[in-house]
């Protein structure tokens, strides 16, 4: 859900998580962890172009909330950081439950939506990058890319279609591990409603 790498994890969906990756660089931290592997503070400053000390508090803001950790592999003072894999975690920016909305109070309500819009934006800051370097790519891997397909489905089928594309993802999600021509390809789901959203049923006159 950033500029940078994927989404962060819903596994941490907590109020006090959410509010912790309400922060441009914090959620660009997560996801450069999640997606580039473990990382000092030093090298993350360098590649978001932020300065140490403000990515080593923000980076400790993170681990307290149980996003990433510390795998003291760095050697002597130099702390590495590494997200935590959870393959179980829904990984969308958007509650999975239908009723977390109504579960929320307005400010966690206020965090959700700019962490969905912040992800809006990392989509279309990757998308537009891959379509810019397409070409630099061999004809086997032009198969990536942008598409869109039409169905007409129930809200309890659209919630069945989510799970069994969740399931598809999980298969493949290692599959190439160990194979050196495979590449780490990031596959985004959006299912968005083209049609008017439904009236609240009107109550009963007395």
């Amino acid at each position: 859900m950033t500029r940078s790498g994927e989404a962060p994890s819903r596994a941490h969906s907590s109020a006090t998580a959410l509010r912790v990756l309400a922060h441009p660089l914090r959620s660009r931290l997560l996801a450069h962890l999640r997606v580039h592997g473990p990382a000092s503070a030093s090298d993350l400053a360098r590649n978001l172009a932020s300065n140490s000390g403000a990515t080593s508090y923000h980076l400790r803001r993170l681990a307290e909330v149980g996003l990433i950790r510390d795998v003291e592999s760095g050697g002597g003072r130099r702390r590495v950081w590494q997200a935590i894999d959870d393959t179980s975690a829904d990984t969308s920016p958007e509650p999975s439950d239908p009723d977390a909305p109504d579960l929320m109070d307005e400010d966690e309500r206020s965090v959700a939506q700019w962490l969905a819009l912040d992800y809006v934006e990392h989509f279309g800051d990757r998308a537009r990058s891959w379509v810019e370097q397409r070409g630099d790519w061999p004809p086997a891997w032009q198969v990536a890319g942008l598409e869109d397909h039409l169905v007409q489905v129930s809200a309890e089928q659209l919630t069945a279609l989510r799970a069994e594309l969740i399931e598809v993802l999980q298969r493949y999600r290692r599959v190439g591990a160990g194979n050196p021509a495979a590449k780490r390809v990031v596959v985004y789901t959006c299912a968005v409603p083209v049609d008017p959203a439904p009236r609240a049923a009107s109550s009963p006159r007395a």
